[in-house]
């Protein structure tokens, strides 16, 4: 098969995709949500931990509706932050990672901290990857900042509540160099959060991600990547994110991204070392569906660095005596 009847195959599998997602679509999604996700595959794939080698770090802020208020005159835009690291060790094959993540949506907070290990395994010309993460996640809500229309007796009105649950979530990815493609899923034990009253039990769903991404290179240093992200909640609700990047001389990075009936976005970004081992990342969202509930723009910027690997070199030294030549 050629570059170009594979690039074919997967416009016609990704539009068949769509116009399957497009009938079933529905806006449930618990977990933050990235522009970018196409360097943040760990987030939501612990298979992908420590599968490039090396150590990697990255650190992303993204701001959610810009500028949004509530009919009350409140602010409340999604606001959400990440920080990864991850390692591997190669003579056994193990990746490894930390990733936490806070998101703060209105009078609702949300903590993740989750470690995370995979086992990568060499077939043939791919990688067959499998991990799981254990983690934490803490759940706090804020009564002042909570508007209700017809409020209960017993709901406090002001005060703060936590609660803090085990997660755990587990995931299988196989890169093979021109096109890659994951299976994962988070929040398996799918912990509640009552805050000490069973009447505002909120349970944290199970989430399922599927991503497939295809690696191109048309002309010398030039790299263009298509992928496509699917996103379920419970197999009850979808929605996907589809986007096509391109990357010249591994330094300067741009595309486009669409997440269905939400938003359409530009993503460019830039090496800022020689090494090109630390990179920057915007992402800007020009909202399309329910601008009547929303700010019309988000940002994303995100920042990557990968510590360069040194290797050490022995020279051989040939001692010459007099005696011998």
């Amino acid at each position: 098969m050629t570059t170009k009847s594979r690039l074919d195959y997967f416009l016609k599998l990704g539009f068949s995709l769509l116009l399957f997602l497009y009938a079933a679509y529905a806006q449930a999604q618990q977990d933050a949500q990235f522009t970018q996700y196409m360097y943040n595959g760990m987030f939501y794939n612990p298979a992908v931990a420590g599968k490039e080698g090396g150590y990697r770090f990255s650190a992303l802020h993204r701001s959610q509706w810009a500028n949004y208020t509530t009919s009350a005159g409140q602010g409340g835009a999604p606001t959400t932050q990440l920080i990864t690291a991850e390692g591997s060790l190669d003579a056994k094959s193990i990746g490894y990672g930390l990733s936490i993540v806070n998101d703060q949506i209105g009078a609702t907070g949300n903590l993740e901290v989750n470690l995370k290990g995979a086992y990568h395994k060499k077939i043939k010309r791919g990688t067959l990857s499998v991990g799981g993460y254990v983690g934490m996640y803490s759940s706090s809500l804020d009564y002042g900042e909570l508007v209700v229309v017809n409020p209960e007796p017993n709901l406090p009105q002001s005060g703060k509540e936590s609660q803090i649950a085990l997660d755990f979530g587990a995931g299988i990815f196989y890169d093979r160099s021109n096109y890659y493609v994951g299976i994962s899923s988070k929040h398996l034990n799918q912990p509640t959060f009552d805050f000490g009253d069973a009447t505002y039990a909120n349970q944290l769903k199970n989430h399922s991600y599927f991503l497939f991404g295809y690696r191109v290179r048309p002309i010398g240093q030039l790299r263009i990547e298509p992928s496509l992200l699917i996103k379920t909640v419970s197999f009850n609700n979808f929605s996907y994110d589809v986007s096509v990047m391109a990357t010249h001389q591994n330094k300067i990075n741009g595309g486009i991204a669409y997440r269905g009936e939400e938003s359409l976005s530009l993503i460019i970004g830039y090496s800022l070392l020689r090494d090109n081992s630390l990179k920057l990342g915007y992402a800007f969202d020009i909202v399309t569906g329910g601008l009547e509930a929303k700010s019309p723009t988000s940002h994303e910027l995100m920042l990557r660095y990968a510590l360069p690997t040194s290797s050490r070199v022995v020279e051989r030294v040939i001692q010459r005596t007099p005696r011998f030549r």
